[in-house]
């Protein structure tokens, strides 16, 4: 209640207003006052009030001509209500001047014995332009600081760009200072975290706000280290350990993660799991723990800004408190160009000044009513005698006034978000504004970037220019270039890509999208990885979750009497122990929704898994089962049982292709005479019967083939997709006639893919297709139509599987 109280005081002491004076025309004033005074007392002499301090000096007045000499107001146009009293008895004691200049003179000094002097307002030449942006506003006052500045008009300390919010450019003109090569100094200083020390800071508040996260340690680790810290201890690259897909999200994620370590694991070779540990447990306490954490994690500078966030805020929003902090700024104003609010522009006049964001509702700002006292309690007029509204009329009066040579008054013609914004009142009665178009050739260019823009003819000259405008043309043409995928024949990288072991989906990528087939597997990219965890699991995920459901629950009813002769009670149980610990490891490796959607899905999983197990169909009697079986595995450490050598290579017959894979699920008679080969699915079932889907069904031909290669021909095989969600077993009826079939699509599609090809297919651009960002914007409404027949025919035969059944 007291710090609550204090928060209110202080709003009040601010409005300059004697409480004590009014307590008896509003009851509810009344109370203020004896709050106010009842809180004064517990208060540090640091933070008094401004008018305390006022009574105090004024006690003490006598010995003013002892300390100073004579005192002479500069820069100033305003003074504070409460202030007055003070300057007033100086005025008896000393020689008190208020040098005005130019400026306007507030009425309430000549009911002083203060001295005025007062000087002749400036002449400067007055411009009005608008630009397409704020950020447009900031780089066209680039350009014009660095036109100055190459004509010698100007010297840096003569030029001023201000703005009344000068928060609204910031960002933007502490990167284009950087682009420029220009100093630019911020008199109002910089955010701490344009620095690396103030990222430092700010990347320990978040963790200890929002909690570990490995993506949060991450850049923890690696703004803090080398700052003599805690994580100095750790050897360089120790975040290798850290798997790529676990979110280590608890203290638990962690703990599994450090007790499955060995030594040889680190980098260094040696064990820093306690020193990681002590890390981890010390973040994990959160905001409370934020003055030790700072302490033990940070150093140096970055650690003098920890403590002066403590001192300027409450632990619990430690993180917002250092996102408004401030430093001040490297370059020395007094010999640079400055970037400040209009304010101090005001006090500190130069000879060519640039004024921005003169919008309506920026410049002059609004006024607002008090949340705190509202209207009809107090007058705002009396709340607030210097609103901010007259104070920005006041500043760009005194700027037009004091300014020698030139002022340029520049506002945007839009928002960010592209909403017209409106003139300022105080443009009314200046120069016809300049339209400044964004994409204009500039008189003068502010950097080498922009330089280079606005000289085309140079610019495409550059190899990026010149690559950049090749692929545009190419990817605009009718026929096939080397922009589409046409490489040359026989390609180093594309003949030793399909001399590799090769799986299920690999080569349906490899039939229905050999543009991506190379890209992911010869050049390896990668779809961008996020950060933020999913509200809900896509549809792969989901059903790798079934999979591994299916995997584990399988491998117990085996071990417990075999599935062919368990209930459908022994299958529900084993499917929610299986769950259970799926569930557990899934959340230290991987990111999982909101705790409600989680157990949601968690329930869908283990319905769909019951299903699966529980459907009978063409089952074999008294076989026995085998779950997520891999083949082909060369060096394979799986633990899951299989009844063949689990790293004998299979070889697809005159395709030159081996495979290698996982089968969901295979059963194996006794005798060894029949296998069912069963490949489950989570999806819909398809409306049509499929064969090969045009490509897109190959598991069930191709780990039938597996199955037959590995255990002899002896073996009579069948192979089905099993649709969980409908209970629907498609069997591929002619598993050897079908097999035959593909191997003719695969033979066509290594020769066409050894000759160049690596076109686009049916899945190009797809919404299953991760790398569609790497193609041209909305590829599949402009950029497939246009691509799709000369593909399509330059692919020839290896084409034709995607018209299969």
């Amino acid at each position: 209640m007291v710090d609550a109280a204090a928060g209110t005081l202080r709003k009040v002491w601010r409005s300059r207003i004697d409480l004590e004076a009014r307590a008896g025309e509003h009851p509810r004033i009344a109370s203020i006052a004896r709050l106010e005074e009842a809180v004064r007392k517990r208060l540090p002499s640091s933070m008094m009030r401004p008018a305390d301090l006022v009574e105090k000096a004024l006690g003490r007045m006598a010995h003013a001509s002892a300390i100073f000499g004579p005192v002479r107001v500069v820069g100033v146009t305003e003074l504070s209500p409460c202030w007055r009293p003070l300057l007033h008895g100086l005025a008896k004691e000393l020689a008190v001047t208020w040098v005005a200049g130019p400026r306007q003179v507030p009425p309430w000094l000549d009911e002083t014995i203060v001295k005025v002097e007062r000087a002749e307002a400036e002449r400067p030449e007055i411009a009005s332009v608008s630009a397409a942006t704020a950020y447009h506003e900031a780089i066209e006052a680039m350009r014009w600081a660095r036109g100055l500045l190459a004509s010698c008009a100007a010297r840096p300390h003569e030029i001023g760009i201000a703005a009344a919010i000068p928060a609204d450019y910031d960002d933007h003109f502490l990167a284009l200072r950087a682009d420029a090569n220009l100093d630019l100094h911020f008199v109002h200083g910089v955010k701490v975290t344009a620095a690396r020390a103030g990222q430092a800071a700010a990347a320990l508040a978040d963790v200890l706000a929002r909690g570990l996260s490995q993506s949060r340690m991450r850049r923890l680790a690696s703004l803090a280290k080398g700052l003599g810290g805690a994580f100095d201890g750790l050897p360089d690259g120790w975040t290798r350990i850290l798997p790529s897909d676990a979110p280590l999200a608890s203290t638990d994620a962690w703990e599994r993660l450090l007790g499955g370590l060995a030594p040889d694991d680190w980098p260094d070779a040696n064990s820093h799991a306690d020193e990681l540990r002590k890390i981890v447990v010390l973040l994990d306490k959160g905001t409370p723990a934020a003055p030790e954490a700072g302490e033990a994690v940070l150093g140096g500078q970055a650690l003098n800004i920890w403590h002066k966030a403590l001192r300027s805020g409450p632990t619990a929003s430690i993180d917002a408190t250092i996102g408004a902090l401030k430093q001040p700024d490297g370059p020395e104003g007094s010999v640079c160009m400055a970037w400040m609010p209009a304010s101090e522009l005001a006090a500190s006049p130069r000879r060519f000044v640039r004024l921005l964001g003169l919008n309506s509702g920026s410049w002059p700002r609004r006024l607002s009513e008090d949340r705190l006292l509202s209207d009809h309690v107090i007058p705002t007029d009396e709340l607030d005698p210097l609103p901010v509204a007259a104070a920005d009329r006041r500043d760009f009066a005194t700027i037009l006034a004091t300014s020698a040579t030139q002022v340029v008054l520049s506002r945007s013609r839009r928002d960010s978000e592209g909403r017209l914004l409106g003139r300022s009142p105080l443009l009314q009665g200046q120069p016809k504004e300049s339209y400044l178009r964004r994409n204009a050739i500039p008189p003068q260019a502010f950097s080498e970037t922009d330089r280079m823009l606005a000289r085309s003819d140079e610019f495409k000259t550059t190899p990026q220019a010149v690559s950049a405008t090749a692929c545009w043309r190419d990817w605009r043409r009718e026929e096939i270039t080397a922009h589409d995928g046409l490489v040359r024949a026989d390609h180093p990288a594309v003949l030793a890509v399909l001399e590799r072991v090769q799986s299920a989906s690999s080569l349906k990528m490899l039939l229905r999208n050999p543009l991506g087939f190379v890209w992911k597997r010869a050049l390896h990219l990668k779809a961008p990885e996020t950060s933020t965890d999913p509200i809900v699991l896509e549809p792969l995920a989901f059903g790798n979750l079934v999979h591994a459901i299916l995997e584990v629950a399988l491998r117990s009813i085996e071990d417990s009497g075999g599935l062919a002769e368990a209930t459908p009670m022994r299958i529900a149980a084993a499917v929610e122990t299986a769950s259970i610990e799926v569930a557990g490891r899934w959340e230290a490796e991987q990111p999982v929704p909101p705790a409600l959607f989680w157990e949601r899905t968690l329930v869908e999983a283990r319905a769909l898994a019951a299903t699966a197990l529980e459907y009978r169909g063409d089952a074999i009697p008294d076989a026995r089962s085998f779950g997520e079986t891999p083949f082909g595995k060369e060096g394979s450490e799986s633990s899951a049982a299989a009844p063949w050598d689990t790293g004998a290579l299979v070889e697809i017959p005159g395709t030159g292709f081996r495979i290698s894979g996982y089968i969901d699920r295979l059963d194996l008679a006794r005798d060894g005479s029949r296998a069912l080969v069963r490949d489950y699915k989570t999806g819909k079932t398809p409306r049509k019967s499929i064969v090969l889907g045009g490509g897109a069904e190959l598991q069930r031909c191709l780990y039938a083939f597996a199955v037959k290669a590995l255990l002899g021909d002896a073996v009579k095989v069948s192979a089905s997709l099993f649709y969980a969600r409908d209970e629907k077993d498609l069997r591929l009826e002619d598993p050897e006639a079908t097999l035959a079939e593909l191997l003719d699509y695969l033979h066509a599609a290594r020769a066409s893919l050894a000759a160049g090809h690596a076109v686009l297919g049916p899945d190009t651009g797809g919404d299953h297709d991760d790398l569609a960002f790497a193609l041209p914007a909305n590829p599949n409404a402009v950029y497939r139509p246009r691509k799709e027949i000369p593909a399509t025919t330059l692919l020839g035969d290896a084409a034709l599987v995607w018209g299969a059944v």
